[in-house]
């Protein structure tokens, strides 16, 4: 995949998807265990990715941030990064 592959912003933002879905899911919906365990997988995850592809990821994800329309949407996506320990506060 290239830099400019539209799979990679279209993964990225179902990934998060899937993190803000988990994050928001009562204890009926998914268990609160698995839920925190799935979500510490995906950090992991990433965080095993070489630091160019970290740094590209983070640039999908503020991209993301910067075109969308719910404000809620567009913070989570902005903190993404920083609660999933890839930078070291939300300043970076």
């Amino acid at each position: 995949m290239t830099d400019r592959d539209p799979l990679v912003p279209a993964l990225t933002r179902l990934l998060v998807d899937i993190v803000r879905w988990l994050d928001g899911c009562d204890d009926e919906e998914v268990n609160p265990d698995s839920a925190v365990k799935m979500m510490e997988t995906i950090g992991w995850a990433l965080l095993q990715l070489p630091s160019d592809q970290r740094e590209r990821f983070r640039q999908v994800i503020a991209d993301l941030a910067e075109v969308e329309q719910d404000p809620a949407v567009r913070d989570f996506l902005k903190s993404f990064p920083f609660d999933i320990g890839m930078v070291e506060d939300e300043e970076s």
